[in-house]
């Protein structure tokens, strides 16, 4: 089988995957992610995203430093309260999709093919115009946690559960 080079860009929302992950009971690898996508003849990575919600300026700072350390370029955001009048409770919550689309479209000119991890339905849209410049788009989640638009919207979606062998995280 013959492969035509590729340019992969790779975008991580990783709050939404973190709770992916939690539903499936096991973790991803950042490290595997990367080789498992680029293991193709031919791929090569351009960039690496990776968008997390921080309580505080430290929090998760070994990770953070781990995934610079891989390649990755590490957005922050810091978590903000809400109310939530149904349940009373308050929870929190850190919104990176305006980030993650921003970054999709200032570094379009660099890749012809993206891997979302991410089940959110608000990136559809992007997805669209995306394709209609002719990138492929790959969009991994789980079942009960990827949106029916966005999997309609995508060239190929990935269960997490069926790369699991790939990318999970060793217990050492």
């Amino acid at each position: 089988m013959h492969y035509l080079p590729s340019r992969l860009s790779i975008f991580v929302d990783g709050n939404n995957m973190f709770y992916a992950q939690q539903k499936n009971g096991w973790f991803f690898d950042p490290r595997r992610v990367l080789e498992h996508f680029t293991a193709r003849p031919g791929v090569s990575l351009v960039n690496a995203f990776w968008y997390t919600g921080l309580k505080d300026p430290q929090d998760q700072r070994g990770f953070r430093d781990a995934l610079i350390s891989l390649g990755y370029t590490v957005r922050t955001k810091l978590l903000k309260e809400y109310y939530d009048d149904n349940s009373g409770r308050y929870s929190q919550k850190a919104n990176l999709d305006i980030e993650i689309v921003v970054d999709m479209f200032n570094t379009v000119d660099q890749y012809d093919q993206v891997v979302l991890f991410s089940g959110d339905g608000d990136f559809e849209r992007a997805v669209e115009l995306l394709r209609g410049r002719k990138t492929h788009i790959t969009v991994v989640s789980t079942e009960g946690m990827i949106a029916r638009e966005l999997r309609n919207a995508t060239d190929r979606y990935i269960d997490l559960n069926d790369i699991r062998k790939h990318i999970e995280k060793a217990d050492y």
